[in-house]
Order: C-alpha cells, then sequence, then structure tokens
C-alpha cells in the first residue's frame, strides 16, 4: 500500500507555495510517498480587522494547523519559521528547518509611482504600512517623520491597499515576494545593517508528532544544516528574552569564517531607545551562542524595554 503524508497549511496563497515547496521536495526524494495537502482556516485568517497583538499574536495562524496533527488528520505542518511561538505544545516538534531563502526586509511603493530607491527618497512624513514594531522601531531611528499603520490580510490584499491609496508604501519580508513571484513590487531592499531581520525570518519550519518516528524520517530531507544553525540561534534569544512575534526583537546569525556570528535588538515602544548585542560563537552551539547574546542585551536593559510594550 502506498505510503501517504498529509501537510496541514493555510489557504493563503504565500502559505500554500511553502506546503507546496515541501511536497515537491518530499515526492522528489521519496517517489513511491504520495504527498496531499490538507487546507485549514486558521483564526488569524478569520479575524483580519483586529490587531495580532491584542487577539493572541501570530500563533494564531498555527493553532488550527496543530489541532490537526493531534487530530490525526495530517502529518506535518510547514511554517514560516518566524510566525512559529517559542514553545510548542507538549506532543510536537519542530522537528527540522530549511535553507533560508533572503532574509531582508524592502520598501514597496504604489505601482503608478516611480520606485524609491533609498531612505532618502521617501518623501516627509509618509505613510508606511507594516504591523511589526520591530521593524517600525527601526525604522524610526533612520526616519523619524515617517507614520506607521499595522496592516494585515495576504500579501495580495495589503498590495491593493497600497494601490487604493491607503499607504503612500509598505514594508514587508524580500521573502514572500520572492516566492510569490512579486519582486517588480520593490522599491529597494532594507540592508541588515539598516534594520535586522525578525528571529527565523526566511527560513521555513517543519512541524510534526514527536512520536512519529516515519514521518520524521521522511521529512529529514527537508533539513539544511546552515538554517537550521540559524534558525536555532536565533530563536533560543528569542526564548530567553521571554520574546514572541509581536514584540520589538530581532536577530540574524551568518556564518562568518568557520564561526556563527548572531547580531541582534531589542527596541523601546516609544522608539526612544535601540539595544544592540552580537557576538561569535562555535557553529555546533547555536542555540548557547543565543542565550549568551540574549544576556548581553539583558544586562543593558532588554527585559525592562520588553516589559513596556502595550498591545496596539
Amino acid at each position: 500500500m502506498q505510503k501517504t503524508l498529509t501537510i496541514a497549511t493555510r489557504k493563503s496563497p504565500l502559505a500554500l507555495w511553502q506546503a507546496n515547496y515541501a511536497k515537491n521536495q518530499l515526492e522528489k526524494a521519496h517517489p513511491d510517498v504520495k504527498v496531499e495537502l490538507l487546507r485549514v482556516t486558521t483564526e488569524g485568517d478569520e479575524r483580519l480587522g483586529e490587531s495580532l497583538t491584542k487577539i493572541g499574536g501570530k500563533g494564531l495562524f498555527v493553532k488550527e494547523l496543530e489541532t490537526a496533527l493531534f487530530d490525526y488528520r495530517a502529518d506535518l505542518a510547514v511554517h514560516s519559521l518566524k510566525d512559529v511561538p517559542m514553545e510548542l505544545p507538549v506532543g510536537l516538534e519542530l522537528v527540522f528547518l530549511t535553507a533560508r531563502d533572503t532574509p531582508t526586509d524592502v520598501v514597496v511603493c504604489r505601482a503608478n509611482q516611480i520606485p524609491w530607491t533609498c531612505f532618502a527618497d521617501i518623501p516627509p512624513h509618509a505613510h508606511l504600512g507594516t504591523s511589526s514594531l520591530r521593524r517600525i522601531v527601526q525604522l524610526k531611528s533612520i526616519r523619524a517623520d515617517l507614520k506607521f499603520s499595522p496592516i494585515r490580510g495576504n500579501l495580495g490584499t495589503r498590495l491593493r491597499k497600497l494601490d487604493n491609496g491607503e499607504f503612500d508604501g509598505l514594508v514587508l519580508a524580500y521573502a514572500g515576494l520572492k516566492r510569490l513571484q512579486l519582486c517588480e513590487r520593490i522599491s529597494f531592499e532594507i540592508k541588515p545593517e539598516e534594520v535586522l531581520p525578525a528571529c527565523g525570518q526566511g527560513i521555513l519550519g517543519i512541524e510534526i508528532r514527536s512520536d512519529d518516528d516515519d514521518a520524521r524520517n521522511l521529512v529529514k530531507v527537508l533539513r539544511d544544516d546552515k538554517g537550521e544553525r540559524a534558525g536555532r540561534c536565533e530563536r533560543a534569544l528569542n526564548r530567553y528574552l521571554n520574546g514572541g512575534c509581536q514584540l520589538p526583537i530581532a536577530a540574524y546569525a551568518t556564518e562568518e569564517g568557520g564561526e556563527l556570528w548572531l547580531r541582534a535588538m531589542v527596541g523601546s515602544p516609544n522608539y526612544g531607545t535601540l539595544l544592540y548585542g552580537e557576538a561569535l560563537g562555535p557553529i555546533s552551539e547555536p542555540e548557547n551562542l543565543g542565550i549568551k547574546v540574549a544576556k548581553l542585551l539583558v544586562a543593558k536593559g532588554a527585559k525592562k524595554l520588553l516589559s513596556e510594550v502595550q498591545p496596539q
């Protein structure tokens, strides 16, 4: 009898791209395995008019997928790693991380205007859409005059709101536009030296039931060593800070000269303070490096800043 693997996924175009990426890799590696998608509507998708921070954070995009795993309707779930909560339910495991796609953020302007090429091109007091405090606290240090407002919905919805005049521009993840072949909408890329990415940005996380050894053996072909090290390092920092997807925390781990280099940032809710920390460590100990840099940030006052963040 042919083995079947079922992937739980949200219904958005980007989530389906992620699920199909995993599906194609699995079918290529295991020709005798049939891979199916289980399309799930999450609470985060249904409550698009409400602030994610107030209703429970990006974990609302994960909960129903995890229910499908517990109910044995699915064998694995594919997540954007930056959306995965730090603590998973007992019985589930973030078992493998994929290769990292472009981790940076980008600025997008309206379709009918000449693209901006840098921050200096953006008009004074321009109105930009982003729901990320991490982005806002860093961008305010570059251009304090800019106005930021939350924006929700899938990429297509956000771009329509932009083009309809609700915003002058958007700040989005490069990887999402790239995966949906929308790179022509990018005005300019924001370098990590200007705005550090979110923990896990550009990496996919594969979640399974902890006791499902068959699924574990099949999905290990999705694992990438560099993605695994970077993602585990960044998440260790975030976990130590008791952070989550909605707090102004950034972390970016890269491999330099045979070592792992982690740069991280914690920002204040009033955009007045940015704390930075960085360190090098052995590539064999990514989580220890994450904790080391987190402790550096705590020594500078990170816990106090994060305690001041209120839901928006």
